[in-house]
């Protein structure tokens, strides 16, 4: 299918994003992608609505979903394409997820009230609606209460990694998610390597079951994409790419990172029939 492109790595009001799915339907067909892939966090709840609604668009939508881990204090994040949504375990692990990232933030929102800021975890479950709720609907609450003026200030200054209001996430393996991925009959990928910047834990993923790099990405300089893709090469790892759009940044436009259809069609060559 040539002359048709696909971005892989997209997020919906489900999870962090900011458009509902027939926003991303929309966004998706005006930008000319024939393919798409909402990557919600431990959520797959847009799913019916999209694989419902694509048709119409003459959209393709890959079921995936993107899973955060953790190896000596660097986040890894785990895209898993192909999945069964629908799967029985996997649905039920998805909800543990959720139920975990809920009493997180609610820890977050009572060191924040100890902060002398008041907010109200019931606020935050009402700003995220329906799916997962993030540090980012967090954000969006401290924002909207007046007490930063930017979402980026409200990671630095209150609840960022090393922020004084930070609570710990629930502590998933790679191995952990890299399973939970292939369980469910996905392709396990390793989203903007950039930000991890360990080359050594790339190819532990490897061993651990990943196969394949998020190579392009709007963060990722031309060197970093032709490093990640001499690794994928290296290590015959499928080579994926996308926006990371969550409607909110403008360089993370949605199908501001458009890969050939074909590399969509070398990663269905891997599914498990």
């Amino acid at each position: 299918m040539k002359n048709q492109f696909a971005d892989l790595h997209i997020h919906s009001s489900f999870s962090d994003g900011k458009f509902s799915p027939r926003e991303i339907l929309e966004k998706a067909k005006a930008a000319g992608l024939s393919c798409i892939a909402v990557t919600d966090h431990d959520c797959v709840d847009a799913l019916p609505f999209l694989l419902k609604t694509s048709p119409f668009y003459s959209l393709e939508i890959i079921p995936a979903v993107e899973l955060t881990a953790e190896f000596e204090d660097i986040e890894v994040h785990l895209l898993g394409y192909f999945i069964n949504h629908e799967k029985e375990d996997f649905v039920r692990r998805l909800k543990e997820l959720c139920q975990a990232r809920e009493e997180r933030i609610s820890k977050m929102v009572e060191k924040l009230n100890a902060w002398g800021i008041k907010i109200s975890y019931q606020e935050v479950m009402e700003t995220k609606g329906e799916g997962s709720v993030g540090r980012l609907h967090l954000a969006d609450v401290l924002l909207k209460n007046g007490y930063v003026k930017s979402i980026p200030e409200a990671f630095q200054r209150y609840i960022g990694n090393r922020a004084p209001c930070y609570v710990e996430r629930l502590r998933l393996l790679p191995a952990e998610a890299v399973e939970i991925i292939k369980e469910a009959g996905g392709i396990p990928v390793v989203a903007h390597p950039y930000k991890m910047n360990n080359d050594d834990l790339i190819k532990k993923l490897i061993k651990e079951g990943i196969e394949g790099i998020e190579v392009y990405y709007p963060e990722h300089t031309p060197s970093m994409s032709e490093h990640y893709l001499s690794l994928a090469r290296e290590y015959s790892l499928l080579v994926t790419g996308g926006s990371d759009c969550h409607g909110i940044e403008k360089k993370k436009e949605l199908g501001s990172i458009k890969i050939p259809y074909s590399w969509v069609e070398e990663m269905k060559k891997k599914v498990k029939k």
